[in-house]
């Protein structure tokens, strides 16, 4: 079955784009969510018409991704996370960490063209890539780092190393007062 697209979907197009679906998930899913239109000669020239009217609208909009891109181009990342003493992080790092960190830059991003590779489940570096428009996209990377405060686990280890100095002058004057 073709259909239309009335708005972006993930793994299948852009909008306006004409794409081959399953029946099944054409009339059952794109089409009654309002995704998609069915690929009729009449919508196909309605759209041929439209994105003919639209290509200068279009030129401008992938211009603003193009700079919107070079803006974001030389940023990288640091994200907090809470990690267990293995380096597995408590839950996992997802797209919203990412759009909260670029905002807090100064860059607003929609969550939802963020895209991760993999699961982000340990301390490490990693890449995630901002789709602005369907021929512009950014790979900004990001490290993944603990969230605990680096001065508590000193100040642990001389705790750790002073008691047993404190006890053992203890123990040595106990056996010299008997």
């Amino acid at each position: 079955m073709k259909i239309i697209l009335k708005e972006d979907v993930a793994n299948l197009g852009y909008k306006d784009d004409v794409v081959e679906v399953k029946n099944g998930y054409g009339r059952n899913y794109l089409i009654p969510q309002g995704k998609a239109i069915l690929a009729t000669p009449s919508a196909l020239k309605v759209l041929a018409e439209n994105l003919r009217q639209r290509a200068h609208k279009l030129a401008k909009i992938k211009a603003d991704a193009e700079a919107s891109a070079a803006t974001l181009q030389g940023i990288s990342l640091t994200i907090p996370a809470k990690v267990s003493e293995t380096g597995t992080i408590y839950g996992s790092v997802s797209n919203i960490q990412i759009a909260e960190a670029l905002l807090e830059l100064g860059h607003k991003v929609d969550r939802k063209i963020i895209y991760i590779k993999d699961t982000v489940k340990q301390v490490g570096d990693y890449v995630a890539t901002v789709r602005l428009h369907k021929e512009v996209a950014v790979e900004i990377p990001f490290k993944v780092i603990s969230d605990a405060p680096v001065a508590e686990q000193p100040e642990e280890a001389p705790a750790a190393v002073e008691a047993p100095v404190a006890e053992a002058p203890e123990q040595e004057e106990a056996p010299a007062a008997e």
